[in-house]
């Protein structure tokens, strides 16, 4: 009874961050993997809390003197992991919103020089002929033979 205080406190902090992943969870596109993760890690929490003698007993099974330090190295790790992720997470939607400029970039240049040229007119006019640019296309493709051999001489 001792503990009863602290206790709560971090097991409703565990359930609180709990039920805002699950009710992100549609919002989110997050993996499996971080699911079944993040699901054992409020588990693992909330056990740790009920039962912190077992985390010294775990602790000094595995080397550690004692089970905050234990937890203090597995945070440690949860940190590098969760700030790795958030790198790479920033590193592709930048490389997805620079291709997406250059794609509007690019689209909003040929909207330009289609308004300032006038070649709005020519682009109905061979999609109703597509016979006759069969036509115009071959004889452009002699000119430009006829071209290239000029240039060459």
């Amino acid at each position: 009874m001792k503990y009863f205080w602290i206790q709560l406190v971090l097991i409703v902090g565990s359930v609180s961050m709990a039920l805002m992943f699950i009710r992100t969870w549609g919002q989110a596109k997050n993996r499996a993997w971080k699911r079944i993760a993040f699901s054992v890690f409020v588990v693992v929490n909330v056990y740790a809390v009920l039962r912190p003698t077992d985390v010294t007993w775990v602790a000094q099974q595995l080397g550690v003197g004692r089970g905050t330090d234990l937890v203090l190295y597995v945070m440690v790790l949860a940190m590098g992991f969760l700030t790795l992720n958030t790198f790479l997470r920033f590193r592709s939607l930048e490389k997805k919103i620079t291709d997406l400029a250059r794609t509007v970039a690019i689209n909003e240049g040929v909207r330009h020089n289609d308004e300032r040229l006038g070649s709005d007119a020519e682009v109905p006019a061979k999609a109703a002929a597509p016979a006759a640019t069969a036509d115009v296309d071959a004889d452009a493709d002699a000119d430009a033979d006829s071209d290239s051999d000029s240039v060459k001489a």
